[in-house]
């Protein structure tokens, strides 16, 4: 990547900037690859456990985004990016994938999806903590219109519902580290490539999670060839290149807009369930979701004075 020197104002213009469909198709492709990710996870629940599915994946994508990465020069992070790149590496792909893993065990694909919704309304908290923006009564209204919603997911009818409830702790649980690793990655992509970024985390969660190498063995063992494959898409399609064009994307959007738009993942990840696994969320999910999914919009709604201050910042990273 090249740069240009900045004179004046942060203004992005075309012969600087990406064209402006690409970050967009960027956006898109995580945005399918994803919602994928929670049918995947959902079906390799009967032959894998949390843990080695989560170690299973990032070995899988930590070697495909080496082929990628390699080739164009090997980073060298300074000591506070190291920092920052062990701590997504940590929480995003660690302690995020097996939390997700296990929640599936208990909660369909869809729910699943809707819960890791409420995480754009805990990134705008954590913005205004940690990133001087106003701390709003919008925001408070909408955390608690988001958190709701999850209270009414978690009191869906289902034959168990301590499972359930365990379950929905831990896909809100998986929303917070997510929400944690999204703000501590934007800085990150503005002065790094954000390929090397993915790679280099995905590679420290795959360390991280090395304690369930003896029963990922196992359990590679007992699975169908059919679980096994599905495995090695997890790891490139959804990890490796969904978590890179989302940081590609993440280089040219503001966090809070990029966040907005995994508005689509549950729709796309219920219609995705239903063809593939024959599987809908319970009826009471639905009006949680959609109340989630408001308390979302109310908390991210801002002034067009604040975003117009926010696109400027944006277009200076």
């Amino acid at each position: 990547m090249t740069s240009t020197p900045t004179t004046g104002p942060p203004v992005a213009t075309p012969i600087d900037g990406p064209p402006a469909w690409l970050p967009l198709a960027a956006v898109g492709t995580t945005l399918l690859l994803w919602a994928s990710a929670f049918v995947a996870i959902r079906h390799l629940g009967e032959d894998f456990s949390a843990g080695p599915l989560s170690l299973g994946r990032l070995l899988v994508g930590a070697v495909a985004l080496a082929a990628f990465a390699l080739p164009r020069g090997l980073p060298r992070p300074s000591a506070r990016q190291w920092r920052s790149i062990v701590v997504i590496g940590v929480l995003w792909y660690g302690v995020y994938m097996v939390a997700l893993n296990e929640g599936e065990q208990r909660v369909d694909a869809g729910t699943a999806a809707m819960l890791i919704q409420v995480s754009p309304v805990l990134i705008a908290v954590l913005a205004a903590i940690f990133l001087s923006e106003r701390f709003t009564l919008q925001l408070v209204v909408g955390l608690v219109l988001a958190f709701s919603g999850v209270a009414l997911i978690a009191l869906s009818s289902s034959p168990d519902g301590d499972r359930d409830l365990l379950g929905v702790g831990l896909c809100v649980l998986a929303a917070a580290v997510y929400a944690v690793s999204l703000i501590v990655q934007k800085p990150l992509v503005a002065t790094m490539s954000a390929l090397h970024v993915t790679w280099l985390a995905c590679t420290v969660g795959a360390v991280a999670c090395l304690p369930f190498a003896g029963s990922l063995v196992s359990e590679l063992g007992r699975a169908p060839a059919s679980s096994a494959w599905w495995l090695v898409y997890l790891g490139i399609f959804p990890t490796a290149i969904a978590f890179t064009t989302y940081g590609y994307a993440l280089q040219h959007m503001s966090a809070s807009s990029l966040g907005v738009t995994t508005y689509l993942v549950p729709p796309i990840t219920v219609v995705m369930s239903l063809v593939l696994l024959d599987e809908v969320p319970p009826a009471l999910a639905y009006p949680g979701g959609l109340l989630a999914l408001v308390g979302v919009w109310v908390a991210r709604r801002t002034s067009r004075k604040s975003r117009r201050a926010e696109l400027s910042r944006t277009s200076s990273g």
